[in-house]
């Protein structure tokens, strides 16, 4: 445990967020999600676990950490439901509150099929998996530049 760090954020959670650079991807995901599967194929190459934790909690819980990038229209990526592309589901609402309070903005968020998202996920950084039940708690979060003061 350490002072001013989500205690959601595991040890991996933490390894990962710091190896990951300005326009990296970090997929976000409930337990329907084929995580175990499509995290081989990451840059990371294995699957991390938030157990107990829902996918808002999750995303809150790394954007204390990670801030979005702002040099792209759209720096958060969700999953289309389904048979019915224009269609939400109570997380999308839920998981926007979290970005646009993260950020102090508007995030715009853009929803791509089931098959592309999975292609998008296998060329992430990493894949975190949360105890979400779902459905389509499928997220991608690009990474943004941490602008810290110099000393």
């Amino acid at each position: 445990m350490l002072k001013g760090i989500d205690p959601r954020l595991t040890a991996d959670v933490l390894h990962v967020l710091m190896r990951m650079g300005h326009g990296d991807d970090l997929v976000i995901c409930d337990v329907n999600h084929p995580a175990a599967t499509i995290s081989a194929a990451t840059t990371y190459g294995r699957l991390l676990d938030m157990a107990g934790c829902d996918i808002p909690g999750a995303v809150e819980a790394v954007l204390s950490l990670l801030p979005l990038d702002s040099f792209v229209p759209a720096p958060v990526t969700r999953m289309q439901v389904v048979g019915d592309p224009g269609g939400v589901v109570p997380v999308f609402g839920l998981v926007q509150a979290v970005l646009d309070r993260a950020e102090g903005r508007a995030v715009a968020m853009q929803a791509v099929e089931r098959f592309a998202f999975y292609a998008a996920a296998k060329a992430a950084f990493a894949i975190i998996r949360t105890s979400d039940p779902g459905p389509y708690g499928c997220f991608i979060l690009k990474k943004g530049v941490v602008d810290l003061p110099r000393r």
